[in-house]
């Protein structure tokens, strides 16, 4: 699907659907919601008790009536009617009358590059079932590469890496158009799930949901302060004996094991610069590759990088919120008419 900037301009909503967070951008307004992509429901009685980060903090901790529900998987929206439900309680009401005020409220997505019909169906349908009337379906890719004032609409090649919840993107952009593009299903989930494996592996002690992002921040404040912890006191349950039990864990053996999932990604960053001509390849040799994406801050990710492909590395300054400031850049009207074809798959 090909959308024009014209046509983006004449949007009112802009919306990323993502596996780990929800957020929307309304023109005029800026960012609105920036909520986990998230939420409880009641499973005798169908309703909907929380959504957001108050049902994420509900992970695991719920009664076995009580459901934790993620309607987004890998940037599809995989439960329509959940999303929906999920979408009109993050907008709120005050939100929600202001936007139906609008005579014809048209919404931009953003959609992976990849995306097939039915997923782009999913996310359209999702939409409508809010109220709008037009949906403009745009590349993340495009978004994510606006977003952080990467110079898209020039001749010239630029690389970047959407670092995602379920998956990792990479492609090269010139023209305001996708020339290549790979993914690989590894992202942020791929790395919880290593350092849950790796303490109970070594230290036989099951890590519960919560506990997983305080030790990813302990990892990255241990490899950016000199001289940072060495170790860090983690809680969970003892796969032995049933009880709560308080280890010091090593952060560079974690490192070591959130490293192990992510050595497939500079075999796609190989695998895209074979499929490029050769004189957009020599313009990345000095431009690198721009690493966005909630998954872009991971502990030495980025060092990984640099000794893998000897390119320059470098991280969004926001790198989270890339894709929806991009669309909504498009929204505004801020971006040169020279970017010529926002495309989705």
């Amino acid at each position: 699907m090909t959308v024009s900037l014209e046509q983006l301009r004449r949007c009112h909503v802009a919306v990323d659907l993502g596996a780990a967070r929800t957020r929307v951008y309304v023109k005029g307004a800026g960012l609105v919601v920036d909520e986990p992509s998230c939420a409880a429901i009641n499973t005798r009685t169908g309703a909907l008790i929380a959504v957001g980060s108050f049902a994420e903090r509900m992970t695991g901790r719920t009664p076995h009536y009580i459901r934790v529900v993620r309607p987004v998987s890998g940037g599809t929206v995989v439960d329509i009617e959940m999303a929906q439900r999920m979408l009109r309680h993050l907008l709120g009401e005050k939100l929600r009358r202001a936007l139906r005020r609008k005579p014809r409220l048209r919404a931009a997505a953003c959609t992976p590059h990849d995306a097939d019909p039915l997923a782009q169906r999913a996310t359209v349908e999702t939409l409508v079932g809010l109220g709008a009337r037009r949906v403009e379906l745009v590349d993340t890719l495009i978004a994510a590469a606006v977003g952080c004032g990467l110079p898209v609409e020039q001749p010239t090649a630029t690389m970047i890496m959407v670092c995602g919840a379920a998956a990792t993107q990479v492609a090269v952009l010139s023209l305001g158009s996708v020339v290549t593009a790979e993914r690989v299903p590894v992202g942020g989930e791929a790395v919880d799930h290593a350092v849950v494996q790796h303490l109970r592996l070594a230290h036989k002690l099951m890590l519960p949901s919560q506990a997983v992002r305080p030790l990813q921040v302990a990892l990255h404040d241990s490899g950016l302060t000199p001289g940072g912890p060495s170790s860090t006191l983690i809680t969970g349950l003892d796969v032995a004996t049933g009880l709560a039990r308080s280890v010091q864990v090593d952060t560079a053996a974690v490192r070591n094991a959130v490293h192990a999932p992510l050595t497939a990604v500079p075999d796609v960053i190989s695998r895209v610069l074979r499929d490029c001509p050769p004189d957009l390849v020599a313009d990345l040799t000095d431009r690198g590759i721009m690493m966005v994406g909630g998954s872009a801050v991971l502990p030495g990710l980025d060092q990984m990088l640099r000794d893998a492909t000897g390119m320059p590395v470098a991280i969004a300054e926001r790198p989270d919120l890339c894709a929806i400031l991009g669309v909504g850049a498009m929204l505004e009207g801020k971006i040169s008419p020279m970017v010529l074809d926002p495309t989705t798959g």
